[in-house]
Formats: C-alpha cells, sequence, structure tokens
C-alpha cells in the first residue's frame, strides 16, 4: 500500500499548474508590460547568458522581493553615459535597450542582502518610465522585436580562426590571462555569449554588443572592438 505521502504527492502532480513557465517555455505572452528596471553601467546580460550580482542597496533589495513574489524577472539596463542628465546619479538616464533577466537561483546573508544568478531571457525596449512606491524604477517594456531571441537560433557561420586570433592578440596588447584551452573547446554560439561578457569592453562598446540584432550582427561587432583595443 502506498504511504500517504506517496499518495498525496504522486497523483496527478503533472496536472499542476506552474506560476512561472520553465525558462524554455517562456513566450512573449509571458513577458509583462511593466518591468522593474536594475540600472547596472558596465553590467553585459545577453539572452542565454548568466549573470551574478550582490544585492545591497535598500531599492534594490524591494526590487529582488517584489520579483520573487511574481514572475521572477528583472530588466537589467546601463545607464547613458552620452544622455545630458548623468549629474543625476540617483536617477540618470538609461538606454533604450536593456535585457529581461530571470533570477534563477538567489541566496540571503545574515545582513539582509542577496547574492543573486539572472539568466537572459530576451532583450526589450524601454518605451517610457513609470513611477513606484517602493523606490525602484519601473519601466513599460516592449520585448516583440526581439522575440527571436526566445527560440533556439540555427548556428552561426562564424569566421572562428580569425576571432580567435583576434582575441589572442587583444589579450597579449593588453598583457590579460584567460584559460585558453577552455575557450577553444566552446562551440561558436557559446563564444558568442561568453566573449562579450568575459572581455572587459568599456560600458558604451557593451551596449553595441547587447543592441546587435543577429548573431552575425554581434560577431562582426565583437571583432571590430577586438581590433580597435589594439589601436
Amino acid at each position: 500500500m502506498a504511504s500517504f505521502f506517496e499518495q498525496g504527492f504522486s497523483e496527478g502532480e503533472d496536472e499542476i499548474p506552474r506560476r512561472v513557465p520553465s525558462l524554455s517555455d517562456i513566450t512573449l505572452a509571458d513577458i509583462p508590460p511593466r518591468l522593474g528596471l536594475f540600472p547596472l553601467p558596465g553590467a553585459l546580460l545577453l539572452p542565454g547568458g548568466r549573470l551574478p550580482l550582490n544585492v545591497f542597496e535598500p531599492r534594490y533589495i524591494a526590487l529582488l522581493e517584489d520579483a520573487l513574489a511574481d514572475r521572477r524577472l528583472i530588466g537589467i539596463i546601463q545607464p547613458d553615459s552620452l544622455a545630458e542628465d548623468m549629474d543625476d546619479l540617483d536617477e540618470p538616464d538609461l538606454h533604450t535597450i536593456g535585457t529581461i533577466g530571470r533570477i534563477t537561483s538567489f541566496t540571503e546573508r545574515s545582513d539582509g542582502t542577496f547574492s543573486i544568478t539572472l539568466f537572459g531571457v530576451c532583450r526589450f525596449r524601454l518605451l517610457r518610465e513609470s513611477g513606484t512606491d517602493r523606490g525602484w524604477r519601473q519601466g513599460i517594456v516592449d520585448a516583440s522585436s526581439f522575440s527571436a531571441d526566445l527560440v533556439e537560433s540555427e548556428p552561426s557561420p562564424l569566421n572562428r580562426g580569425e576571432l580567435m586570433e583576434a582575441l589572442r592578440r587583444y589579450f597579449a596588447a593588453r598583457r590579460l590571462r584567460t584559460n585558453w584551452p577552455t575557450i577553444e573547446e566552446m562551440d561558436d554560439d557559446t563564444l558568442l555569449l561568453v566573449l562579450p561578457m568575459l572581455v572587459p569592453f568599456s560600458p558604451n562598446e557593451k551596449q553595441a554588443l547587447l543592441e546587435a540584432e543577429t548573431l552575425n550582427d554581434r560577431a562582426e561587432v565583437l571583432l571590430d572592438l577586438l581590433a580597435r583595443g589594439m589601436e
């Protein structure tokens, strides 16, 4: 005879609906029109990538708690360094394109701060901001033009030799070190996901990589930035 726990947790468990879809099942319909914004200069989260963060400011702790209670989604977006009001350190102007991050893990420390990991779901366009009473910034967003981020793309035709040679010259010129065997084992699409987040590009250069429409476009931007970095 099955135990109480076996009866209680095995029968019909597949019929229990999830509050949030699995990462592979997310569609545009799961993207809310209003999104909490986490402005971070120099932070690059690409669709399919992962970004570890420490959350310690009270307003962003509030944002994290609110996101965990809802769809676990946060908008990672960079301040616009070319905007006119960059002197406003609390609420600088933002770029118009960011990435929706899904909270996939979090740890609360004894002092009330958090360590979290975000998974890049898809990019979004910031249409305008709307206020909240919780201290964090909220955006009216549209992800429809980035629907391709939600589906698995065909492998990109990449000139791998050219990219690896440019990367080696860049690292040598800047006296940087990395684990070359690990990089060489990555497939092409993984390279185009990892390298933009690994190489110490400037915030504006990272924004250019984020805004590249396709993987082929990202590869071209990446090669251009590596070449410029050796000038």
